[in-house]
């Protein structure tokens, strides 16, 4: 069985964790097996995951597990992955997922890789699967001998795919430990979506001279539907938020259309950015090292060129 722990938010699943049910499915068919999801907490929306693959969801009901307790939710879906019988078991490259992968390979005596951002090949019995190295300059591919696998699904790699129906919802019985750290608040930026789930991000840097200015970034970002993201220099700076920060050392993402404005493009920041599947760069510097990479770039002052982006942007949507 392939088993695809499914994260859900005050009751509703994120995208990633439709993503990673599809991965799940498709990674089931190519062995020949059944795909189940694990849903841990509180939600009634468990029954939608077998539109995207899930031929079971299984859910454990316990109190402990209203707040995220790596340790928690490791020692459960290993239990639970005992019990069924999971050789694959599959988690969003979230930031809950990455405290889990670890803590589940050790628990379930199994290899594990992390990011992948492509479905495995499954040659002659051997279990072969990808991920991006080097700041996504090149890929390796690992051989997964053990008898079970994690594996942690990068977002935005495999979009969510509805191929069946309804699945029942069964509960599981598993012994849920004592949390050791007590929530006191849970505080979360609302009404946005997450930048490693974005399909389209507006970013901008020290090009845009000052916070005062950002009006412009975010009405491009209202008229296209976008998420808004910034350099590191301007989360330093205090400009805009340290969640937005994207690159190297903040949040890696790979959005269907990522706009730079105003950001020369330093190595730092292309890590986090070129798994980006089009790149569209306007900087007034003609040598800016992010032309380079770009699908598309524009040499012009960002305050001339933005807000007629905005417009064009605008005009085309009423008229379509």
């Amino acid at each position: 069985m392939v088993l695809v722990f499914a994260e859900h938010q005050k009751g509703k699943f994120k995208k990633t964790a439709l993503e990673a049910v599809t991965f799940g499915y498709k990674t089931a068919q190519m062995l020949g097996i059944e795909c189940a999801a694990l849903v841990l907490g509180a939600t009634d929306y468990a029954t939608d995951l077998g539109q995207y693959g899930a031929a079971k969801v299984w859910q454990v009901s316990h109190p402990a597990l209203d707040n995220f307790d790596s340790q928690v939710y490791a020692a459960v879906i290993a239990d639970a992955a005992r019990q069924l019988g999971a050789s694959v078991v599959v988690l969003s490259a979230t930031a809950n997922g990455k405290s889990l992968l670890g803590r589940l390979a050790v628990r379930l005596d199994a290899a594990s890789v992390a990011g992948v951002n492509a479905l495995p090949r499954v040659d002659g019995g051997a279990f072969r699967i990808q991920r991006p190295v080097f700041s996504g300059k090149a890929i390796a591919e690992y051989e997964l001998r053990s008898e079970v696998k994690v594996i942690s699904l990068t977002g935005n790699a495999i979009a969510p795919e509805v191929n069946g129906q309804s699945a029942p919802v069964q509960p599981l019985e598993v012994a849920v430990p004592t949390p050791r750290v007590r929530v006191k608040a849970v505080k979360r930026i609302e009404g946005i979506v997450p930048l490693p789930e974005a399909e389209l991000v507006v970013s901008a840097g020290r090009g845009m001279k000052g916070p005062e200015n950002w009006g412009i970034v975010e009405e491009l970002a209202e008229a296209l539907g976008a998420t808004t993201a910034c350099s590191r220099p301007v989360a330093d700076a205090h400009w805009r938020p340290h969640h937005e920060h994207v690159g190297q050392t903040g949040i890696a993402i790979r959005p269907n259309l990522y706009i730079a404005i105003g950001i020369s493009g330093a190595i730092q920041h292309l890590a986090g950015v070129n798994n980006s599947k089009v790149i569209v760069v306007i900087n007034k510097d003609p040598e800016a090292p992010f032309f380079k990479v770009a699908d598309y770039g524009v040499v012009g002052d960002a305050f001339d060129v933005v807000p007629r982006l905005t417009e064009a942007v605008r005009n085309f949507k009423a008229s379509h």
